[in-house]
Parts: C-alpha cells; structure tokens; sequence
C-alpha cells in the first residue's frame, strides 16, 4: 500500500491541519459542543492530546505514557499541551528508525508506518471536529483526504467501528474528498438546509 511509505509526511499534515484549527480555541470557545456527542472543545482537545500520547508512547517505547491514556494530563492550557504533545510526536516520528519497525500499541502490534497512518487519521478527523466546534468549517486538505480515504475502511471496519466512530453519513451527491471522508467517519460535513417556503 503506498500510503503506508509516506505515514511521516500524511501525520506533519494533518497535525498542520488540525493545529490550525486549535490556534481557533480562544478561552471562551472551550465550552462550545463538538461534533462528538458529550464532548466540549476543552475535552476533545484533552482527548486528541491523549491520543498523541498514546502513539508517541508506541513510538518511543515509553510503555508508562502508552498505558496511561492522561500522560501527562489535562493542563491549563489545552491549545498549548496538544501544540507540545503534537510536536513530542513529530520528533518521535522522524527518529523511529525504519519504517517496517514493530511497535506495541495498546494490544495490538503495528509497524511504524501503519502507526503512523492510524494518527494521521485520528488527527484529521478531530481537526475537522475543532474547526467545526470554532464555528469555522475548514475542509480536509484535498491531497490529505485524497490519501486517507481508501485507507479508512480498512482501518475502520463493521466490526471495530461501535464505540469509535458513529454510521457513515449518508451524502445527498457529489462530493469533494474531504466531506466523503469525514461522513465516512460519522460526521455531517455540511450544514444542513433549513426548510424553505413548502418545505418539511
């Protein structure tokens, strides 16, 4: 899979991405709600912050920081601590050494390049969901979306799917790369239309 060779460039872009939309997150924004349902802004920065924890712990076989989900835990400044947590990632990332390595990421076993592409999604996704809790849609970089889209369904399946990510959103027509993947990952990518005149 090509994609795979290119996992450090796929992740510097969608922390590009998803760092644009948190440099949106103003103080008074952090209780705005998210497109994750239960979630603020200040707790899907939080959560996505963790996330990159997680995957530089994988990296760097740092197994206390991959087994524990809050390394190194919420701060005052939850713009700040996920810039820091994204650039620890990219610094893990470019010293991991080949990218066919094996590394151990919660129960699974996955080579660099595999964990890689899994972040880089994880990311792109809830940099979508920033932009949108900032009252700013911005959508996926079309050459960022272009290349995650086919891998999507085979990191994301019926079956691993429940508790991760809700149903594919159904698109009413064409659409560009960025909006068929964020609806792949349960998420409306357009506002819907509020009823005209005749309109139910």
């Amino acid at each position: 899979m090509a994609p795979l060779s290119r996992g450090l460039e796929l992740l510097e872009s969608a922390v590009r991405y998803a760092l644009a939309g948190a440099a949106l997150g103003a103080p008074q924004l952090l209780p705005r709600p998210t497109p994750c349902p239960g979630w603020d802004l200040e707790a899907l920065l939080d959560h996505l912050s963790d996330s990159i924890g997680v995957l530089t712990g994988a990296i760097t076989g740092d197994g206390a920081r991959a087994a524990s989900p809050g390394y190194p835990g919420p701060g005052p400044d939850p713009v700040a601590r996920l810039r820091g947590q994204a650039a620890g990632l990219l610094g893990a990332f470019s010293a991991a050494g080949p990218a066919g390595r094996r590394v151990a990421i919660w129960d699974r076993e996955l080579t660099v390049s595999m964990v890689a592409v899994t972040g880089a999604l994880e990311i792109t996704v809830h940099g979508w969901d920033i932009f949108v809790a900032c009252g700013a849609r911005r959508s996926v970089p079309p050459g960022l979306a272009a290349v995650l889209l086919p891998i999507a369904p085979l990191l994301i399946s019926p079956g691993t799917r429940p508790g991760l990510f809700a149903d594919p959103v159904r698109l009413p027509g064409p659409a560009c790369p960025g909006d068929q993947l964020v609806a792949f990952l349960g998420r409306q990518p357009r506002p819907q239309a509020a009823p005209g005149p005749g309109r139910a």
